[in-house]
C-alpha cells in the first residue's frame, strides 16, 4: 500500500468522502465534501468510485510527497499544480513516481479544492465514512506536517474521461429557498424583503455554516423555539437577524427559527463562495 506524506497541510485540509448518511438520529452530523460535484469529478478522473475519500483543501492548497507511485487529480477551486516544481494539469489525471512532490498552490478563485488519488485515502472509516467532522471531532484530524496518509489499492482499469465539466466559482451566490417551516415567525414583509435585499458572504463562515452580512431579518414574535432537528441547507435566523446557511458539518439540532431550506444542489456553489461574494435568496413557490 502506498502512502502520501504531508509536507504542507495548508490552512485547513481534511479527508472527505460523501459523509455519514442516516445517523443524524444519533446526534452525528453528516460531514462529507462541501462541494460534492467537485469530489465526484476528481474521483472520476482517477477511476475511483464517486464517493471515495479524497482531500479537501481550503484556499491555501496542500503539498504532499508520494512515497509510492500514484495517480492524482485536482478539481474544485482552480489552483496551480506542480510536481517536483514543474507545472502539471489541473482537472486531469496526473501520474507521478515514488518520491515526487505534489504541490497544489493557493486557489486563484473559489475556496475549496479536491485532490483525489487512484485507490482513495484509506484512513479507517468511522460510522461508515472516512470524513473528518470538525463539529463532533469524528474521523481523522485535519492534516498536519508529517502525517502519512495511506492510499488504497488502485481501482480496476477504467478509461479516464477527456473532460469533466464543472461550473466556475460564483461571482454572485444565488441560493434558492424553500420557505418554512418557521416562516410564521417573521412578518410577511420581512420574508419579501429577504428576497429583495442583497447580502454578502461573511468572513466567519466555515464547514459548519455559511454566514452572511447585510440587512437583519425582523421577527414577528419573541422568544425561542425548543431545540429540534436540523437538515442540510437549513437557513436559521439567529437573534442578530442575519441568515446562516447550514453546511455539511452542521449540528443535528437547533433552536433558532428556520425561515427556509436551500436545496442541496445550490450548496456546492456556497462551498466555493469567498467572503465578500454577493448573496441573493430566491424563494421557491409551491412544491
Amino acid at each position: 500500500m502506498s502512502e502520501l506524506l504531508v509536507v504542507r497541510p495548508g490552512p485547513l485540509t481534511t479527508v472527505q468522502d460523501l459523509g455519514r448518511r442516516g445517523v443524524a438520529h444519533l446526534g452525528v452530523p453528516r460531514a462529507g465534501a462541501l462541494d460534492e460535484p467537485a469530489l465526484r469529478a476528481a474521483n472520476r478522473l482517477v477511476g475511483n468510485d464517486p464517493g471515495t475519500a479524497a482531500l479537501e483543501s481550503t484556499l491555501g492548497g496542500v503539498a504532499l510527497r508520494a512515497l509510492g507511485p500514484v495517480v492524482f487529480a485536482t478539481t474544485g477551486a482552480p489552483a496551480p499544480v506542480r510536481v517536483d516544481g514543474r507545472a502539471a494539469a489541473w482537472g486531469a489525471p496526473v501520474a507521478v513516481p515514488a518520491g515526487a512532490l505534489i504541490d497544489i498552490g493557493a486557489a486563484t478563485h473559489g475556496v475549496r479544492g479536491y485532490l483525489a488519488v487512484a485507490g482513495g485515502i484509506a484512513v479507517p472509516p468511522v460510522l461508515g465514512s472516512r470524513s473528518a467532522d470538525l463539529l463532533s471531532g469524528l474521523g481523522p484530524a485535519p492534516l498536519s506536517v508529517g502525517d502519512r496518509l495511506p492510499v488504497g489499492p488502485p481501482p480496476s482499469y477504467r478509461p479516464a474521461p477527456d473532460l469533466v465539466p464543472l461550473p466556475a466559482p460564483p461571482v454572485e451566490l444565488v441560493l434558492r429557498l424553500r420557505l418554512g417551516p418557521h416562516t410564521d415567525w417573521f412578518d410577511p414583509w420581512s420574508v419579501a424583503r429577504l428576497a429583495r435585499e442583497h447580502y454578502r458572504v461573511a468572513q466567519a463562515g466555515n464547514r459548519i455554516a455559511l454566514r452572511t452580512e447585510g440587512p437583519a431579518v425582523a421577527r414577528a414574535r419573541g422568544g425561542e423555539l425548543p431545540s429540534e432537528g436540523m437538515v442540510l441547507g437549513a437557513v436559521q435566523i439567529p437573534p442578530d437577524g442575519l441568515p446562516v446557511v447550514f453546511l455539511a458539518d452542521h449540528p443535528t439540532t437547533g433552536g433558532y427559527p428556520v425561515i427556509g431550506v436551500v436545496p442541496p444542489a445550490d450548496l456546492a456553489f456556497a462551498a466555493q463562495a469567498r467572503p465578500g461574494t454577493p448573496v441573493r435568496f430566491v424563494p421557491l413557490r409551491g412544491r
